[in-house]
């Protein structure tokens, strides 16, 4: 399709779509991309399209609009965005719209061609990219974004969507009740009391691992408030030993979706230091460890890293 500029500044205008009639049995639309592959991504369709825009109040959404059969090649952008949603953590959601499947949100947001990713951030579009690029390259560009949000004070998360279920029929997600107050608090900026809501929830309930994995998260937004992200940096390059400058760092790195290198920056942290200074750093790492969750690959190798770093 021909590139055109795309040009849809403010708000997006939900006037020109008609919600259809559901469909039995809720079917999701065909064609899409594979988003059961990650919980931080949701196949789009006309009657969901507000609600996944509105999401964009607690964290950034990147809407990926492809078409399997109109462009093969866009399918694989969409995917990919799937992978990375899942390397990020939740710092965005994807919302995959598949133009065949939803006509009616492409002319409404009044898409020029395919692809196209779309970042809406409380409520407002922003064209990001109009190519198909490689994997690589798209998780440079996002770590990008991502580390400049994060300097702008936009630090919040999404939940796992794969936790929710359908109980009322509506074809749409359920989400449990128990942590929308600490949701809220996100939503609101307020991170200090998503902190507390969280630690109510792991007080109240400490096998509860998914209110464990959001109070780990809210401290680490909790702890970089503020923080110059480049000042930070700075210290952390000048003092390799001073395991404040380095947790914070490795903190910024969660943040900016370098799960890996938080990770590593603290195994190499331990391995270097003795005594208070190295328990410091290993509850440190264990509360990064909590917050990507202990199933993951790369929490289950940096476990095995910090076991050889200790012995």
């Amino acid at each position: 399709m021909t590139q055109q500029p795309f040009s849809r500044p403010g708000a997006i205008d939900l006037s020109g779509l008609k919600a259809p009639a559901p469909q039995a049995g809720g079917a999701a639309p065909t064609g899409g991309a594979a988003a059961g592959g990650s919980s931080y991504a949701v196949q789009v369709s006309e009657e969901s399209f507000q609600a996944t825009v509105e999401s964009s109040m607690t964290a950034p959404v990147m809407l990926v609009f492809y078409s399997p059969t109109r462009m093969p090649e866009s399918q694989q952008l969409a995917d990919d965005f799937v992978t990375l949603s899942t390397e990020f953590e939740g710092r965005f959601l994807v919302g995959l719209v598949n133009i065949d499947d939803a006509p009616g949100i492409a002319q409404a947001m009044q898409i020029p061609s395919i692809p196209l990713v779309v970042a809406v951030l409380d409520g407002r579009p922003a064209p990001m990219i109009q190519d198909v690029l490689p994997l690589d390259e798209l998780r440079t560009a996002m770590t990008q974004v991502m580390q400049q949000l994060t300097a702008q004070g936009v630090a919040g998360r999404h939940q796992p969507r794969s936790a929710a279920v359908d109980t009322d029929g509506d074809g749409e997600p359920d989400y449990d009740p128990r942590y929308a107050a600490a949701q809220d608090a996100l939503g609101d900026g307020d991170i200090d009391r998503a902190v507390e809501e969280y630690q109510k929830l792991v007080t109240a309930n400490p096998a509860d691992v998914e209110a464990a994995a959001g109070l780990a998260m809210a401290k680490v937004l909790q702890r970089t408030q503020g923080v110059d992200l480049n000042a930070a940096r700075a210290e952390g390059a000048a003092k390799p030993e001073d395991v404040d400058a380095q947790t914070m760092v490795a903190d910024l790195d969660m943040l900016g979706g370098h799960v890996e290198d938080a990770f590593n920056r603290l195994v190499n942290l331990v391995r270097r230091t003795s005594g208070d200074e190295r328990n410091a750093a290993r509850e440190h790492l264990l509360g990064l460890f909590a917050a990507v969750g202990n199933d993951d690959p790369r929490v289950l190798k940096g476990r095995r890293d910090l076991m050889s770093a200790l012995y």
